[in-house]
């Protein structure tokens, strides 16, 4: 009976099923925000592969040029620009910042840039103004503590890779762009009792369905999905316990307290 319930939810959602880890972070701090930074690329026919060396991401909070801080939370690494093409990105850090204003960031390359030809010949690049002081982006955005907020850019190789004259070298001149700079969704938190039994809770919202399940200790949290009302499925491991549902709201950028779920026996 309630593997045919479950069956029927995922009908109605079209399948459309996200998988999301469950984790216990502390309540959203007013005072501070949640940056990702995502990179991604338009694609070029012409090469094959685009790798850049990005080795630290540097942030600038109120203006002035000299005040640069360097980004805990990034991710660094020789990344191919052509992977993060049609749709797709990668993400370069995970940070949190104060709240107040972001006016620019830079991205500080290391030497392993390189190029794959259309005929399979590596070429390296180099990048001087990039390495000695940073890729700079003006951002000029407005961090709202408690919010999280994802920043796309856009590498654009096809822009960035430039003859050296005759001598058959690449220059890597960088052209980046933001391509949004938005606030991403709220979080739902939870407790199920008993805590000993497992339990999966299903989010849905029109044609999406998202999941985590209960911990240990009875607590769960949908964290970053976007605002609106979700109904919440209950569905305990042994059949021998009842679903359960219940409604919410979330909120961007806030924490929803769904009530507690007291699980019976049928």
């Amino acid at each position: 009976m309630k593997t045919t319930l479950f069956k029927t939810i995922l009908m109605s959602t079209g399948m459309a099923i996200i998988f999301t880890a469950c984790s216990q972070d502390d309540d959203a701090n007013p005072n501070t925000a949640q940056l990702e930074i995502r990179l991604t690329d338009a694609p070029n026919p012409a090469i094959k592969e685009v790798w850049v060396d990005i080795k630290e991401i540097q942030l600038n909070m109120d203006g002035e040029n000299e005040n640069w801080t360097t980004l805990s939370g990034t991710f660094p690494g020789v990344y191919n620009l052509l992977d993060l093409t049609n749709g797709r990105d990668t993400i370069l850090a995970n940070a949190t910042l104060p709240s107040g204003k972001m006016n620019q960031l830079r991205l500080l390359l290391g030497e392993n840039n390189y190029i794959i030809t259309a005929d399979g010949q590596k070429e390296m690049l180099t990048t001087p103004s990039a390495q000695e002081s940073g890729l700079k982006v003006l951002i000029n955005a407005d961090l709202t503590g408690g919010v999280l907020y994802r920043l796309v850019l856009d590498f654009d190789a096809a822009k960035s890779i430039v003859p050296a004259g005759n001598s058959g070298k690449y220059i890597l001149k960088p052209v980046i762009r933001v391509l949004s700079m938005v606030p991403s969704g709220g979080i739902v938190k939870g407790f199920v009792a008993p805590d000993s039994i497992l339990t999966t809770i299903f989010a849905l919202k029109g044609s999406d369905t998202i999941s985590t399940t209960a911990t240990s200790n009875g607590n769960y949290q949908f964290r970053d999905i976007p605002a609106g009302n979700y109904s919440l499925h209950y569905y305990p491991a042994p059949d021998s316990f009842k679903t359960v549902q219940q409604e919410v709201t979330v909120t961007l950028g806030q924490t929803t307290m769904a009530d507690t779920i007291h699980l019976e026996l049928n």
